[in-house]
Order: structure tokens, then sequence, then C-alpha cells
């Protein structure tokens, strides 16, 4: 039509097929997780996992899926900003710089906290709500209930000390990103560069990875724990990294300090895990094909970090169908272990049984 801006939308509602560029259609999910009632398979939720050793995949289930990093990669992208932060700032400071938080007051104050007041009006998260609300109380959109605002105060709290400007700095030209981007190639290789950048949902650029090299990038942070404040602050605050009942903060506080956890929009789960087979670093990324699913990735995270020897409690009771892992989420040398994590605990009883043969009721009984 050329209407003004038309190059902003698709062509076809069909989608187009761009070169070098794989779609959800083109990739070989796999199923990673079925529901079953009485038996029968009636959800069953697709996507794919990848093992990384050091810099070297070593199990992949699903496809090397083409995917953005999203919110799961704020470990990664505060790192060139880590040491013009660390004389600055507090520990739940670091802690809400990493963090994709519920914005809960606590978090909403940590955050603030990075900046002086005159200056949270150049913060260019979107207005939001806070993720998770109890009762029946109602927010007014603002910037600083985004679960992104403390990364976005970090950022602009530490341009000057980097001697970069506040102006764009949520645009993929500023220093900001380049310096992101140096740090994926330390890990990926000097001559790594993202199929696509794009905007992401709080205002800055992602990058897009296959879920191989997020595992690496994940094996990395784990190796280079000690180098920066990241790994600590994490796991000092780590109900400041999401919030009540979230996964990722969860995970940090079963881990022992042993493992990182951060998840991503959309249905991404990050694991950094130091572990004695795996001297160069542990990194697992769960990827879920349909999205953002936190009880089916929070049964994978049970079963990964099971056969690893980490005990993550279930959040609630299965009230209704038991959901079964797929033995490909973990590398073969680790099934035996899998067999002994069950997905649901004593308190969930089969609700949708029968505990009789309706048969024997019925006229003329069972056959």
């Amino acid at each position: 039509m050329n209407r003004p801006g038309h190059e902003l939308y698709p062509k076809s509602p069909l989608g187009e097929q761009e070169p070098g560029v794989p779609t959800g259609r083109d990739v070989e999910w796999q199923p990673l997780v079925d529901y079953r009632r009485a038996g029968v398979s009636e959800t069953t939720i697709h996507g794919a996992v990848a093992w990384a050793h050091g810099d070297e995949v070593f199990h992949s289930f699903g496809g090397d899926v083409l995917c953005y990093g999203r919110s799961m990669m704020k470990p990664l992208m505060l790192k060139p900003l880590a040491n013009a932060l660390a004389p600055v700032t507090s520990w739940p400071q670091r802690a809400i710089a990493v963090a994709s938080h519920n914005g809960t007051p606590e978090h909403v104050s940590a955050a603030q906290s990075l900046l002086p007041e005159p200056m949270w009006g150049l913060m260019q998260t979107p207005l939001d709500v806070p993720l998770i609300q109890f009762g029946r109380q109602v927010r007014r959109p603002r910037r600083w209930y985004h679960c992104c605002s403390g990364e976005h105060a970090a950022i602009l709290a530490a341009c000057p000390r980097m001697g970069w400007s506040r102006a764009g700095y949520h645009l993929p030209q500023h220093p900001f990103f380049q310096a992101y981007l140096g740090v994926l190639r330390r890990f990926l290789g000097a001559s790594w560069e993202p199929k696509r950048v794009a905007r992401d949902g709080c205002s800055l650029p992602t990058a897009s990875n296959t879920v191989g090299e997020l595992a690496v990038l994940y094996a990395a942070l784990a190796r280079t724990r000690d180098e920066d404040w990241i790994w600590e602050a994490m796991h000092r605050h780590p109900d400041l990294v999401g919030g009540f009942n979230r996964l990722d903060s969860t995970i940090l506080k079963a881990g022992g300090g042993a493992v990182l956890a951060k998840e991503g929009a959309d249905g991404l789960l990050g694991l950094a895990i130091v572990h004695p087979d795996y001297p160069q670093g542990l990194g697992v990324v769960i990827k879920i094909a349909h999205g953002w699913n936190p009880q089916a990735t929070w049964t994978l995270a049970r079963a990964v970090l099971g056969v690893l020897g980490v005990e993550l409690r279930n959040p609630y009771a299965v009230r209704r169908q038991k959901p079964f892992i797929v033995p490909g989420i973990v590398p073969p040398d680790h099934l035996d272990r899998l067999e002994q994590v069950q997905t649901w605990d004593e308190w969930d009883p089969d609700t949708e049984r029968y505990p009789y043969d309706w048969r024997d009721f019925t006229e003329g009984g069972g056959s």
C-alpha cells in the first residue's frame, strides 16, 4: 500500500523467510514435558535444551534454536559496567541491577536508590504495573514498576563513570550495547556477530543467539564468577533478582551459592552451575517453544538440577495432571539419576483418577 511507515509492518500474514534466519516453523522442537490425565497426555510442552561445559556444547535437545536472550542476559549485560559501579553501589543495588523484579515496594526502592531523583526522568523503561499484584490492589502504571527498571537505573548511573553520554543509552549504537557485544565476543569468539538485533520489551536492544551459544555464555558466568560482583550480589539478595515464588530467586536460594539462575522472556531459563564434574563451568539453558510457562520451566529446572545434586522444591501442589519429563533433557550419563527426580510431592495424589474400576458399577459389570 506504500502508506507512511509501511516498512514497519510484515508484508504477509504468513510471514516471510529471511536468508540465514530460521523461523520457529523450521526448527525441530522436541517435547520436554507432557501433562497426563489418568495416563493420557493432555498437554505437551515443546522446546529446546542445551548443556555446555566451557566453550563446548556437549548435549543439545530440540535443535540449536535461534532466539533472543532478552532478560536472561542481564548478568552478562552488566559485566562491562561492574568495575565502574563497584565503588558507588551497595549489595542490594547491585542485585536490582541484574533483576527482572516483581515491582514490589522493596524492588522499586532499591532501583530508585541507584539514581538521584533529578535523574529519574532520564529512564526509558515503558510505563508498567507490578508483575505480581497481591489481592485486589491497583497501581497506576509507572516506569519504576517495570521489571527492568533496576538495570536501566544502573546503566544511567554507570554512564558518566564510563565517560559515556546518558543520551540514547537504550539504543544499539550507544557505547553500552557495543561494550556488551564485546563481552559476548569474549566468550563466543572475536568474529561472532548477532544475526539480528531487536528492541526488547524494556526498550534496550537484545541480540539474537542460539540456545547453544546461550549455554556457552552461562558456562562462562560460572567460570568467571570471581572476577566481579555479579555472582555474589545475586546470591546475597535473591529475592531482589525476581521476587516472591519466582523461579530464579528460588533456584538461587536452593543452590547454596553454586547455581546462578536467571529467567528471561519469552520462555527462557539460564543456569550457570559450579560443579566438580565441570571445572570449566556448566551452562544449561531451557527455551520453551510457546513462551512464558513458569510451571513447566520449574518442572524442567527441578529435573536438571536434581541430576546434579541440587534439590529444588515444587512451588505448589499439583492439582490436576501430573507433569512427566522427557529423558532427552539431560545427557545420557545422567538418565539413571533423572529417574529418581520426582516431579510431584507426597501431597500430590492422582486426583483425576477414580479409585475404583467404574465398569464394575455399570449394568452388567466389567467385561
